[in-house]
Formats: structure tokens, C-alpha cells, sequence
């Protein structure tokens, strides 16, 4: 099983209201320059807040919302520290490939 870590926040907050582009941007060259793999995604809706785990986690979240998740712990505890009004969690998959389906929402 793998842990994914995730902050969520409403789309407006993080895509309009934040500078958030400037700071995956910058996650992403750093990435690069340590010939690292990117290990983080932003979708908008994610489908892991429809688990009735989540449902707490989702009354609490303005909608449409929008979620970065990573696999890097750390990363997420820097958004949110850098970010402040967003909620933050993590779940687990077996494999990429069903991190990636709970991710989409169909």
C-alpha cells in the first residue's frame, strides 16, 4: 500500500485566490534539477473525497474544490504551511494506477 498525503481547499481560494501556479512552478524545477520524478498532482474535484471516510473531510470543504497530492509528506506539510486555509489528509492505494482512478472524477 502507498500513503498519499493531500491538501484540499476550494478552487477559488487555491487557483484564484493564490499564487499557487508560481509555487508548483517552482516545485517543478527543482524536481528537475535534481533529476527527480514529480510526485504531485492538483485536480480539480478529486474523487477520494466521495469515500464515506471522507465525508467529514468533505462538508468541511467548499465546492468545487480542488486537491495537490503527493506522495511526499513533507511537501504537503510545506503547502500547508505556506498555504494556511486549506484542510489536509491522506489516503492509501495499492498501486499508482488506483490513486490515479480515485483521483478522477468520472
Amino acid at each position: 500500500m502507498q500513503t498519499y498525503y493531500y491538501v484540499l481547499a476550494s478552487q477559488k481560494f487555491l487557483l484564484e485566490e493564490e499564487p499557487l501556479a508560481e509555487v508548483l512552478e517552482e516545485r517543478i524545477r527543482d524536481y528537475q534539477g535534481k533529476n527527480k520524478e514529480i510526485d504531485f498532482w492538483l485536480v480539480k474535484q478529486p474523487a477520494f473525497i466521495e469515500s464515506v471516510n471522507l465525508k467529514e473531510v468533505k462538508a468541511k470543504c467548499p465546492q468545487p474544490c480542488v486537491a495537490i497530492i503527493s506522495r511526499n509528506k513533507q511537501f504537503i506539510v510545506w503547502l500547508k504551511l505556506r498555504l494556511e486555509y486549506v484542510l489536509t489528509g491522506e489516503f492509501q492505494a495499492v498501486s499508482d494506477a488506483e490513486a490515479m482512478a480515485s483521483l478522477v472524477t468520472v
